[in-house]
Parts: C-alpha cells; sequence; structure tokens
C-alpha cells in the first residue's frame, strides 16, 4: 500500500502599517515615491546615540488587527533587539518583540472548497521596525545599493500556528488575511509595492504522525499566486526527498517565478542565533484595558460580517459574496453602484446579482487584459449603475453590456455614450426577429426535431445561434417567445 503523506503548513506574514510617520522616529513613512534616501534621520540611519520613540498610532493599529483576528492583548508589552549581520541592516541589530507581543492567541476561520469550515489558530501579532532595501543592479555590476527610506517603517508581523494542511488552505487563510486587514485600514496590504509579505513554513509527515517533520521556510514571497506554486513546489520535493532517502535541511530557501521552484539560500536560524535581549531604550508599555476597548469600538464591519449581510439582504450567495468581499476596492464599488441603482428607482434584490457578476467576472479579466495592477476603473459607481439601467429597461442584453462595460472601463466614458456611438442597439422587434429565427429553423432542423420530441434543452441551443446570428443584440427573453411560437405553429 503507497505510504499517503500530511503538509503541515504555518504562514508568518509582514504588513506595513499605515502611519504617517516611521516606527521610531518622525520621518516620513510614504518611502515608495520619494527620492532614495530621502526619508531619512539619525534615529533610522542608526546614528550612535540616538534614542528611538514609539510611534503610538502603530500599537494602536496592531490591537485593531489584533482585536480584528479574536486575539488576546497583552497588559504589558516590550520590544527586543533582534541581532543579526546583513547589509539592509544598517544598526546591526532590528528592534523588534520577542516573549511579551502585543496580541496573541486569535482565530482566522477559514471556508474549504467542500464549503467545511476551519480554524486556523493566530499564535501572534508583533510589532517591529522594516529594514532598508538593497537594489542589486543588473547591468552586470557587482555591487548593489542602498536605499535607506524604508527603514523603520513601522511592520506588523502575524503569525499562524501549523494548522494548515494544503497549499489550497494557505491560499484560503491568505485571502482571508489580507481582506481583514484592507477592511480594518491597518494596512494597504499591497502585494506589488511590498507592503504585505509572506513567508510560508511548510513540512512532511507520513499522515497519521504527530511528531512534525523537518520544516522548511519560504522567504518573502509577493503574491498569492506566487505563493501558492512555491508551496504546491515545496510539497512535492519534500515527499520525493523521503521517498528517495535524501536527508530535508532545515533551510531558508527563496522562490523563482521564472524557473518555478525553490532554491536553498541558507541554513534556517533559531531564536537562540539571533540572541534576543530587551530594548534598552525603550521601556516597557503599559496597554489599559480602556483604551481596547476604544479601539475595539473603532473597527468597521468585518468581511464576515459583511459576508453575511450581503447574503441575507442582497440575496447573494455565499461564493459571489466571498469574492466580492475578499477585494475590498471592489466591495466598496459595490455597495456605492447599489446606492446609484436605488437613485435611478431600480430594486437593489433585482440588480444586485447583475453588478456582482460584472465586478466579479469581468471586472478582474479587464483588470488581468489591461494589465491594471490597483483596481483602477475609470468609470465609477454611478457610471455602473446606468449601465444596469440600460439592461434592465431593455436597450441592452447581458452580452451586449460586456462590451459597453468593457469600451467603460477602457476609454472613462459614460454607457449612455459607448451606446450612442456604437451599433449595439437590442433588437427588440418581431419582424426582424422573426427572420433571425426563420433562419435558425431552416439551418438546424435537427434541434428542431429534438423539440418536438420533447427535449425542452433543445430550446437552449436554439436560442444560442439566435444570439450568436445576431451577435449578442437580440432580446432574449422576445426571441425565445417568438421562437417557441414558431415551432408550436
Amino acid at each position: 500500500m503507497k505510504t499517503q503523506y500530511e503538509t503541515v503548513i504555518g504562514l508568518e506574514v509582514h504588513s506595513q502599517l499605515l502611519t504617517k510617520s516611521k516606527m521610531f522616529c518622525q520621518c516620513g513613512a510614504d518611502y515608495q515615491k520619494a527620492p532614495p534616501n530621502s526619508r531619512v534621520c539619525p534615529i533610522c540611519m542608526g546614528m550612535p546615540g540616538v534614542l528611538p520613540v514609539v510611534n503610538k498610532n502603530a500599537v494602536r493599529l496592531i490591537i485593531r488587527t489584533g482585536l480584528s483576528l479574536g486575539c488576546k492583548i497583552s497588559e504589558t508589552t516590550k520590544f527586543d533587539r533582534k541581532n543579526y549581520s546583513y547589509p539592509d541592516l544598517m544598526k546591526g541589530y532590528q528592534i523588534s518583540q520577542f516573549d511579551l507581543p502585543v496580541a496573541y492567541n486569535g482565530i482566522i476561520e477559514i471556508t474549504e472548497e467542500n464549503k467545511q469550515t476551519k480554524q486556523i489558530g493566530i499564535t501572534r501579532v508583533h510589532l517591529e521596525e522594516d529594514v532598508a532595501k538593497l537594489i542589486h543592479k543588473s547591468n552586470g555590476s557587482k555591487h548593489s545599493l542602498v536605499d535607506i527610506n524604508r527603514a523603520g517603517v513601522p511592520l506588523m508581523e502575524i503569525v499562524s500556528e501549523p494548522d494548515m494542511r494544503s497549499p489550497e488552505e494557505a491560499n484560503i487563510y491568505l485571502n482571508n488575511l489580507h481582506a481583514i486587514v484592507r477592511s480594518i485600514k491597518s494596512s494597504t496590504a499591497n502585494m506589488e509595492e511590498g507592503s504585505f509579505r509572506c513567508d510560508a513554513n511548510i513540512s512532511i509527515r507520513v499522515k497519521g504522525d504527530t511528531k512534525l517533520g523537518t520544516k522548511v521556510e519560504i522567504k518573502n514571497v509577493n503574491s498569492f499566486r506566487s505563493v501558492f506554486k512555491a508551496l504546491k513546489f515545496e510539497e512535492r520535493r519534500q515527499i520525493r526527498c523521503i521517498e528517495t532517502g535524501e536527508p530535508i535541511i532545515q533551510e531558508t530557501r527563496g522562490w523563482s517565478d521564472e524557473n518555478g521552484q525553490t532554491f536553498s539560500q541558507r541554513i534556517k536560524e533559531y531564536a537562540a542565533d539571533y540572541r534576543y535581549f530587551p530594548e534598552p531604550d525603550i521601556p516597557p508599555i503599559l496597554i489599559s484595558r480602556k483604551w481596547v476597548e476604544e479601539i475595539r469600538s473603532e473597527i468597521p464591519e468585518l468581511p464576515k460580517e459583511k459576508i453575511t449581510r450581503y447574503m441575507e439582504q442582497f440575496k447573494l450567495s455565499q461564493y459571489d459574496s466571498q469574492l466580492l468581499v475578499s477585494n475590498y476596492e471592489i466591495s466598496i464599488l459595490f455597495e456605492q453602484a447599489l446606492i446609484s441603482c436605488v437613485k435611478l428607482k431600480l430594486s437593489v434584490t433585482n440588480v444586485a446579482k447583475r453588478v456582482a457578476n460584472l465586478l466579479i467576472v469581468e471586472l478582474p479579466r479587464l483588470i488581468h487584459e489591461f494589465d491594471i495592477a490597483d483596481n483602477h476603473f475609470k468609470s465609477g459607481p454611478t457610471e455602473l449603475a446606468q449601465l444596469i439601467l440600460l439592461i434592465e429597461t431593455g436597450k441592452l442584453s447581458t452580452t451586449m453590456a460586456k462590451t459597453v462595460f468593457e469600451k467603460m472601463f477602457v476609454s472613462g466614458k459614460t454607457p449612455d455614450d459607448v451606446f450612442n456611438a456604437s451599433e449595439i442597439a437590442q433588437i427588440n422587434d418581431e419582424k426582424s426577429l422573426g427572420k433571425i429565427i426563420t433562419q435558425v429553423i431552416n439551418k438546424n432542423p435537427g434541434a428542431v426535431a429534438d423539440y418536438k420530441n420533447g427535449k425542452d434543452t433543445a430550446i437552449k441551443f436554439l436560442i444560442g445561434q439566435i444570439m450568436k446570428i445576431s451577435k449578442g443584440t437580440a432580446n432574449p427573453k422576445m426571441a425565445s417567445e417568438l421562437l417557441v411560437d414558431q415551432l408550436n405553429k
């Protein structure tokens, strides 16, 4: 009997906090678009004799995140020095947290493909400073450049328990966590900009064993797709190692999108290697329960609550609701578009599904096709509601609406402008439709015979042919009624 294996995965997510200034100084945290080494001072450059001052808003955002993840909040927390030598760390140590994090013992609930729910434990959410950025020249140069702008930017690390049993579960967890962090506005969580980064720990054991296998860490993967692909590759690699007798080393590995595989970087460090000790320049921080409750009252609607509301208020399926909520910008656009629909005297429950389909099917396709990284939609919720009105009043079919939607997306024009400037008006007169229907009936005698023999599914095929000949401009409801009428004659 073939040996069955079990995958064990835990994720460490680093997410930059949405603050105006850095963690321990007054330098601006808006380093992304600033000239290199322009957001720096003696503190974030690690000069001797400087004293760090804690950013209170960063602590507030960590508490907000912890509460949103169901964590307990420490009454006392402190900072520690994590010692290691690397060119992006000017001080030779990072100010982080070791044994007294701000938040601990939380839970994220995920819904698997079989619609079973599972709880993934959150070990801790702690606060630290980000490091500088190394720029490796690609012109054959043997040296690298250092941009200190990012050094000292507030960074939270969210560490999960090793509760995930497949790359698929890890992907769901990561998307859920991303949606929570975005919805509470503790971080932009933009993976393309590096403000949401993931380290994945993965090991393999024989199914039924309780002892964990040798753990490998995949470091700093910067997209959901890459995290998933890296875990799938590493899962196969480790099983192959076990079956061939090749030892699995506890190490840090990188991921190459280009080669589609992980590669060894260095032997994994242990906590003792970092020589943690309390940061002597920052006293312990006392977190009052009154402050915690004040922050709790400020937390907006969480993704899980929003999904339930969409299902109840808009009669959407759980699947559609989850897709909408997984992207913060799209969920906001969805709700604003429905508000605009109400102003146009449209029933929310009647049009919610139409709006959702455009935003979770058509919009992602267009974003990918036109390479829009930040979900930038040139037409807003008002224009989207106007497009829905054209569908509801019979001027556009669903197929035609997709064409108008694409032109709106690309040009920023209103749906009326697109509609009036193109030849895509819906065919609503019986005479024109009758000619198309006659043509379809004459060309498809087999389907006509199937219908006459009681196979109602033949109608769907014939309607499809009508829509094909009319290039999607036939009124589907009217065409269906006229088709049945002609067939029955």
